[in-house]
């Protein structure tokens, strides 16, 4: 294995096992619910905080591991993301009742914190900028795959062997990606000393958790009193944070503001959590349509949304390669645009009888607008980072994906129930309620999608014969 050791594919490879395990376990859980609160005679509260706490966990550390990476060396930090998740892993699929199983995923989500911001600091470190692109477009398309793939694969896995092997699916997984670590993934650092800004991690952590908790969980207490404190809170230390980031930009602060002189980080960055909070917001939603109006079985649900993951799968080493050729912009610009147009496409679609073959055509359209996307949005916004900066970008980057994404979720799921129980109220019935409803929440999925292509005009292109060299060299210990 010697020859492979820093092998730009063999360490994709690595990284791509470990991203796909940690977003995968975002998704795959939902469709499981039924079976654990009858498996473990938990409340169906207790169950969704099986879902919630490993999203909420991950989305407060993310900064904090981000920059640790830079400390430490990204390579360490994700080794032990993998070996924290796994052994959480085992801890799920073993765990005797709902408290240890809400435990577990919260360390679950630790692990996946620890190891996703690493992901795109290594990619940046080991693939030169020509190729970046591509490397990146398989990334993406690892996460579009994981996250759209988990409804599928949960349901078969329930179906066949239990609610279990949802979690130790992930064993195999995360053995094999921590000896391949071991095996080619270089120990990259910066080969100067480092501080760590304690202050700043407990302030950007409690206030991560006041948003992200307040957010996820406003729908469950009816937004009263105490959810409406604790995202004031979040605000308000969100705003001490970024007053304790000013005052130590020259002494290696969380995030520094360097970043956002990039405008294409900075604009980027903020359509990274509009595409997540879309994919969430047109999911959720239509996931439930599949199974509650037009019946359909929990595997059949997930494989009417196969084509979508399939196709984006297949786009997305493509667009990254083409990234690399034309820079991203336009292509951005076309995938969002495809992405709005198939969503829209759906939701014209549902009906209360329509055949599931009918969604195929908007399906597909789905995925070559998100194979198109993923891979150059997270190219053009880590193209100029400096790499020693490059896991402070990365944590920042993955962040706003979680805050999208529980944005979206909170937000849909909250007009859902609302607008549904409305709906019933006027005497419609069930399917009808629900398609009536379906229309509104896509409103916020298609509004975000088509901002998102605006926003995209602010974004410098890029070409290849325009790619500049990387701006500091980073030192390889330990190779």
């Amino acid at each position: 294995m010697r020859k492979w050791h820093g092998n730009p594919w063999a360490v994709l490879l690595a990284l791509s096992l470990g991203f796909f395990m940690t977003l995968l376990d975002l998704t795959i859980v939902n469709i499981a619910i039924p079976e654990m609160i009858d498996g473990l005679g938990a409340s169906l509260d207790q169950t969704l905080w099986v879902v919630s706490g490993y999203a909420l966990v991950l989305a407060v550390l993310l900064i904090t591991a981000g920059r640790l990476g830079d400390l430490r060396g990204p390579r360490n930090l994700f080794a032990a993301g993998l070996a924290v998740f796994t052994l959480a892993s085992i801890a799920c699929g073993l765990a005797p009742n709902a408290g240890a199983l809400i435990a577990a995923r919260a360390v679950q989500g630790v692990g996946a914190a620890l190891l996703i911001p690493q992901t795109m600091t290594l990619i940046v470190s080991v693939f030169p900028a020509a190729r970046r692109g591509t490397a990146m477009g398989i990334w993406g398309t690892v996460a579009g795959l994981a996250t759209l793939s988990g409804p599928t694969l949960g349901g078969v896995l329930v179906s066949t062997v239990g609610w279990r092997w949802i979690f130790l699916v992930n064993v195999p997984i995360g053995v094999a990606a921590l000896v391949l670590t071991f095996l080619v993934v270089p120990d990259i650092r910066s080969g100067r000393g480092h501080r760590f800004d304690l202050t700043g991690v407990l302030i950007a952590t409690a206030a991560l958790f006041s948003l992200a908790f307040g957010l996820q969980e406003g729908e469950r207490y009816h937004w009263g009193t105490g959810i409406w404190a604790l995202l004031a809170a979040g605000v308000a230390l969100t705003l001490a944070f970024l007053l304790h980031q000013r005052r130590h930009q020259d002494r290696e602060p969380l995030v520094p503001f360097a970043l956002f002189r990039d405008r294409n980080f900075t604009v980027l960055t903020v359509l990274v959590g509009l595409v997540s909070m879309a994919m969430i917001g047109l999911v959720l939603p239509f996931n439930l349509y599949l199974q509650s109006v037009l019946h359909l079985s929990a595997v059949k649900a997930g494989l009417v949304l196969a084509p979508s993951s399939v196709v984006s799968m297949v786009v997305g080493p493509f667009a990254g390669r083409l990234s690399d050729r034309i820079g991203g912009k336009y292509l951005l610009m076309a995938g969002l645009v495809m992405y709005a147009a198939g969503m829209l496409s759906i939701v014209l679609i549902a009906g209360p009888a329509s055949p599931w073959y009918a969604f195929v055509p908007a399906t597909i359209v789905t995925g070559l607008g998100v194979g198109c996307v993923i891979a150059p949005m997270s190219t053009e916004a880590m193209r100029n980072v400096d790499p020693r900066l490059a896991g402070a970008a990365s944590g920042v980057n993955n962040t706003i994906r979680q805050i999208g994404a529980v944005i979206g979720a909170a937000t849909v799921g909250g007009l859902l129930q609302s607008r549904l129980a409305a709906e019933l109220h006027a005497g419609r019935t069930y399917a009808d309620a629900f398609i009536a409803t379906l229309h509104v929440t896509a409103v916020l999925p298609i509004t975000a999608v088509l901002a998102g292509a605006l926003a995209c005009l602010l974004v410098r292109n890029h070409s290849r014969a325009a790619v500049p060299a990387p701006g500091v060299p980073v030192a390889a210990v330990g190779r």
